[in-house]
């Protein structure tokens, strides 16, 4: 009887530990299970632009992890700018496109702005910029 015992004892212990390097080895695979997020030229330029045009750039993401790229919000640093980014999630190594416009009748001179992607990328936010100067307003008064 106690034979048996000592048996099914070292025959649990032996299942237990074959449990326990099972979930070891899940947990390693999900923590590498994850989205990336990768922005194919984060900074443009637009150039020279007249004030009151409202100028719009895209930027193409690509999601080079091996889970679903969700994006989530987009923080600006002003109300003339807006961001439309995909609702829908990206699958691994497909790309997708955020489209920044900037209403130009508030602002002028040498504008550098930063766009900031929240997603659940393991990479974490994203900032994207884009420059652009406008016309000279002082030369333009000189000749009124």
């Amino acid at each position: 009887m106690v034979s048996n015992s000592i048996k099914l004892y070292f025959k649990n212990l032996s299942v237990t530990r074959e449990v326990f390097c099972l979930c070891l080895l899940a947990i390693q695979f999900v923590s590498f299970a994850q989205a990336n997020l990768k922005v194919a030229d984060a900074k443009k330029n637009f150039g020279f632009v007249k004030k009151g045009e409202v100028v719009k750039i895209t930027y193409t993401i690509t999601n080079i992890g091996n889970q679903p790229l969700l994006i989530t919000d987009a923080k600006v640093e002003c109300s003339c700018t807006t961001v439309d980014f995909p609702k829908q999630p990206i699958i691994p190594n497909q790309t997708g496109t955020i489209t920044v416009s900037f209403d130009t009748k508030s602002v002028y001179d040498r504008q550098d702005r930063t766009v900031e992607i929240i997603s659940n990328a393991k990479n974490g936010s994203q900032k994207i910029r884009f420059t652009f100067s406008g016309c000279c307003h002082f030369i333009y008064l000189l000749y009124i």
